[in-house]
C-alpha cells in the first residue's frame, strides 16, 4: 500500500533473485479502501508517491502498477473474494471486511498482471495463509512465497505504520518482539503450552505501559484455529494500540 521501507524492499529483493537476471519484477501500490473500515486511518494513510517510486527504481523494479480506486472499481461494483475459514479470528475478528478486501484486491491484481510467484511479508501471516489458501482454492497457478519480517535493529517489525509513533511510544514498542522471544524460549524448556505461553506474551505487553493489547493469541500454525494434539507448530500472534497506532507481530513456536 506504499510508504515503501527496508521491509518492502526486502520483499522486491526475494523476487528478483528468484525471478532471475531475465526475469521481470513487478510491484503495486494502491492504497486499497476495500479493506479499510470505517474507524480506520484510510484517509491518513501515508502516500508519498514520489518517494515510494525513486525507491522501486533503486531496487530495480521493472514495472511499477499504480491504479487509482475509482478505475479498479466499478461505480456498481459488487462481486467480492471471500475467504471463510482462516479470516475469522486474530486480525479477522478484530476487522470485520478486512480480508474480504484484501482477497479481492489481491485477485484482481493476480488476473491484471498474471505473476509467476508472488512475495508477501511473513509479518501479516494471517494474511499470508489466507492468500495462500485462496490461490489454491481458486486454481491460480501462482507460486505464493513468504518472506522473512524485516525488522528494525531494536527488533520492532518494520511497518508504514511505525511513523505514526510519538517518541516515547515508539520507545516501548519493542516489547512486542521481546515478548514473542520470551514465549518461544519459554517453549523450548518445555512444559508450556498454548495457554500459558499465551499468558507470558501478555504479562510482557502489560509491563510496557502505553501499550493496549488488541488481541494475543496462540493457534495453529496451520489451520489459524485452536490448537489440537495433533499441532506441531503455534503461531503467536500480537495486535497492540500504542496511542492510536496499532502494531502487529509473531512468531511461529515449535511444540514437538
Amino acid at each position: 500500500m506504499g510508504a515503501l521501507h527496508e521491509g518492502h524492499l526486502s520483499l522486491v529483493h526475494r523476487a528478483r533473485a528468484l525471478a532471475g537476471p531475465n526475469g521481470t519484477v513487478a510491484v503495486s501500490i494502491f492504497v486499497n479502501p476495500t479493506q479499510f473500515g470505517p474507524q480506520e486511518d484510510f484517509s491518513r494513510y501515508p502516500r508519498p508517491l514520489q518517494q515510494d517510486m525513486a525507491l522501486c527504481r533503486e531496487a530495480g523494479v521493472d514495472l511499477l502498477y499504480l491504479p487509482e480506486a475509482e478505475a479498479f472499481y466499478a461505480p456498481d461494483h459488487s462481486t467480492w473474494v471471500d475467504e471463510s475459514l482462516l479470516s475469522g479470528g486474530l486480525c479477522g475478528a478484530a476487522r470485520p471486511g478486512h480480508f474480504r478486501g484484501v482477497c479481492t484486491v489481491v485477485a484482481k491484481l493476480f488476473n491484471l498482471l498474471a505473476p509467476d510467484l508472488a512475495v508477501f511479508g511473513k509479518k501479516d501471516a494471517q494474511q499470508l495463509a489466507i492468500i495462500r489458501r485462496m490461490v489454491r482454492d481458486l486454481d491460480f497457478q501462482i507460486k505464493i512465497v513468504g518472506a522473512e519480517t524485516h525488522r528494525e535493529r531494536d527488533g520492532l517489525a518494520m511497518s508504514s505504520r511505525n511513523r505514526y509513533l510519538q517518541p516515547d511510544e515508539r520507545a516501548q514498542a519493542p516489547v512486542l518482539r521481546r515478548a514473542l522471544l520470551e514465549a518461544r524460549a519459554a517453549a523450548k524448556k518445555g512444559g508450556s503450552g498454548p495457554a500459558k505461553l499465551r499468558a507470558r506474551v501478555v504479562k510482557t505487553v502489560q509491563s510496557a505501559p502505553l501499550a493496549r493489547i488488541d488481541y494475543v493469541e496462540a493457534v495453529d500454525a496451520v489451520t489459524l484455529g485452536k490448537p489440537t494434539r495433533q499441532t506441531d507448530k503455534l503461531l503467536i500472534a500480537v495486535a497492540v494500540f500504542f496511542g492510536k497506532t496499532r502494531l502487529i507481530d509473531n512468531l511461529e513456536v515449535a511444540l514437538k
